[in-house]
């Protein structure tokens, strides 16, 4: 007699993981003392996935994993190629090799030995972002130079969560102060706290963990209380969000409720109501944009092929100057590269053909550190170094780009949706902008882009954008590179440049209680005297300024653009990282911090100063305010 065939037997049965998170390590020098704690104060069933990119010394040997196994229950692995990354692993980097993840699998290849910087932490992390998106994570701990900086704004891009160790706990402090200083850090923590804040999302129940997570379901599903957001970020900022992809805002939304730990859309909506700051945050992480120096080399190599021979035509006199915009410029290393590659082309030339480089960006930070073009050793990693020596001039760790440059580049503030563009343009360079924006306003800013070029003019996208929704007005120039040509076709208008736009309406903050002003303000005089400091500020707990005392200005460097009186946006940038660090760690402890020897530039010299945070409780506030000497 046959047995009965059990139901299902040869049919292979699929079981889908849920999605965890995974977090990208990064660290350097002192890596070990900070690795070893960050994994002592984790639980060993979290259902997060740990890779660690640790620099090691490519000759060697390495026994990393094996002592960092007798740190922690979690199992620890030297990663091999083609691991598949699961929860509650550490997976540890080996010696002599790059790594990647594609698909949720580790990818091992051959150190690169081109004499260049070696920035393997920065390749692990961007791949992450890619790969992971909202279930990414980063977190840069104790290192020298800026590895990981570049990781961490593609991470927070792409909807994940970007962490620093506290410099101040850090044994070398430079790629989690490099990191912070780019401004792409959510949260700066000791190691410790770093695991208590990712643990707090492991003790959550299956039912609320996606809800702590930047794909947090509250949002999709709560459509009044996700347009009522989208109508205060109008009403303070001017732009209307209706019209970019509610999956990237959604994203953005939920990826700042979970830093916040608020589960409900509701709730933060509220949160938004009472901290105009977090509007302020909120808006400016929606906009982010993930850009370095010559990003897609395909494109540069097909300009000086293709578009710049054109535009340096034979004829063009040398008082028709090339106009070139490059709107969503964020920081300016796009719209810097190209006035570089377009120097190395023009300069040659006998003709001597003058250009003009126009830089926008709906974020008035971003712009300024366009205008300033100073960027870190991580910024400028894909430079030459004979572009580097021929176009950058070093200052202190950092290098700036040279006036020769600069001066050729202006930068403003603009919505590209709203504000009127620019106009006889010969190239527009928009690339990775588009993909934000919904089909109505794409379908727009192709119109205005083919309104403000010439009649021979040129379009460049990023590689993943493209003119569909308008083919009629370009055609493709090359196969693989987005670059297109304009068509001679008249367009119906459809952007209203005489639209009414609304005002941003800046952060003010709230003046101290007539009740407490008296009292806060002797104190402050007293504690001036007693350290007989020549200049001190008094700021509130998110650092807005609300008494000067003393002759401050020499301390000041306010950026342009709208008026702020947030402290680390007035005071020059040599003091701007200490007197972060200081505050934050004055909160922290509860107690003053001091430093001393902080070199300060000033008219061409430089001198010490010492930097003195002082925290000053009010029996009426939970979070105190800060005196800085």
């Amino acid at each position: 007699m046959k047995k009965a065939k059990p139901a299902g037997k040869g049919k292979r049965i699929v079981r889908t993981r849920k999605p965890f998170p995974i977090v990208g390590v990064g660290a350097s020098a002192g890596g070990l003392e900070a690795v070893t704690a960050f994994l002592r104060a984790l639980p060993p069933k979290s259902g997060i996935a740990f890779v660690l990119v640790q620099h090691l010394d490519p000759h060697h040997e390495s026994v990393l994993h094996k002592l960092l196994a007798l740190t922690t229950r979690m199992h620890v692995t030297q990663a091999n190629d083609g691991d598949k990354v699961v929860p509650d692993r550490v997976y540890v980097i080996p010696p002599n090799r790059d790594m990647v993840i594609e698909g949720g699998v580790l990818r091992l290849v051959t150190r690169r030995a081109d004499g260049g910087r070696h920035l393997p932490v920065d390749q692990f992390l961007e791949s992450l972002a890619r790969d992971q998106g909202g279930n990414a994570v980063g977190v840069i701990l104790s290192g020298t130079g800026s590895d990981g900086t570049l990781g961490l704004q593609a991470i927070k891009a792409g909807g994940g969560i970007a962490i620093a160790q506290d410099p101040a706990t850090a044994q070398s402090a430079g790629m989690p102060e490099n990191a912070i200083e780019a401004g792409c850090v959510d949260l700066i923590l000791s190691p410790a706290a770093i695991a208590e804040q990712l643990s707090r999302i492991a003790r959550l129940p299956d039912s609320e963990r996606a809800a702590a997570l930047p794909d947090a379901r509250d949002v999709l599903e709560h459509l009044d209380s996700y347009q009522q957001v989208l109508r205060l970020l109008e009403g303070f900022t001017g732009v209307d969000f209706n019209l970019y992809k509610p999956a990237t805002i959604r994203r953005r939304i939920a990826r700042r409720m979970s830093l916040h730990r608020i589960d409900t859309l509701d709730k933060y909506m509220k949160y938004l109501r009472a901290k105009p700051v977090e509007v302020r945050a909120l808006y400016h992480d929606i906009f982010i944009h993930v850009t370095s120096f010559f990003r897609e080399p395909d494109t540069f190599e097909a300009l000086r092929q293709i578009v710049f021979p054109k535009l340096a035509r034979r004829g063009r006199r040398p008082d028709d100057p090339i106009r070139v915009w490059v709107p969503g410029c964020s920081t300016g290393e796009e719209a810097y590269s190209i006035a570089i590659a377009l120097t190395e082309f023009l300069d040659p030339k006998p003709s001597k053909i003058p250009f003009q480089l126009f830089g926008t960006d709906i974020s008035e930070p971003a712009i300024s550190r366009a205008r300033s073009g100073i960027y870190s050793a991580s910024a400028r990693a894909a430079v030459s170094a004979q572009r580097l020596a021929k176009f950058f001039v070093k200052e202190g760790e950092d290098y700036q780009i040279s006036k020769t440059i600069r001066d050729r580049c202006v930068f403003a503030r603009q919505d590209l949706g709203k504000d009127p563009p620019f106009s006889n343009l010969d190239l527009i360079s928009c690339c990775n902008v588009l993909i934000y924006m919904g089909p109505k306003l794409h379908h727009r800013i192709l119109s205005v882009f083919h309104y403000a070029l010439k009649p021979v003019g040129f379009l460049v996208l990023g590689k993943s954008e493209s003119v569909t929704t308008s083919g009629d007005l370009f055609t493709q120039e090359h196969r693989k590179v987005r670059i297109y040509s304009r068509n001679p076709v008249t367009p119906t208008p459809i952007f209203d440049l005489g639209a009414k736009v609304k005002p941003t309406k800046p952060y003010e903050p709230p003046p101290l209680p007539q009740t407490e002003d008296v009292d806060v303000l002797k104190i402050v005089d007293r504690i001036v005297r007693e350290r007989y400091a020549p200049a001190a500020f008094l700021v509130d707990a998110d650092l807005q300024i609300v008494h000067f005392q003393g002759d401050t200005g020499r301390y000041l460097a306010p950026s342009p653009g709208a008026a702020t009186l947030h402290l680390l946006k007035l005071v020059q940038n040599d003091l701007a990282l200490d007197l972060r660090t200081s505050v934050h760690k004055a909160n922290k402890e509860g107690r003053p911090i001091r430093r001393e020897g902080l070199r300060l530039a000033k008219d061409g010299a430089s001198k010490e100063v010492d930097l003195e945070v002082i925290p000053i409780r009010d029996g009426q506030k939970k979070r105190p305010n800060f005196l800085v000497l």
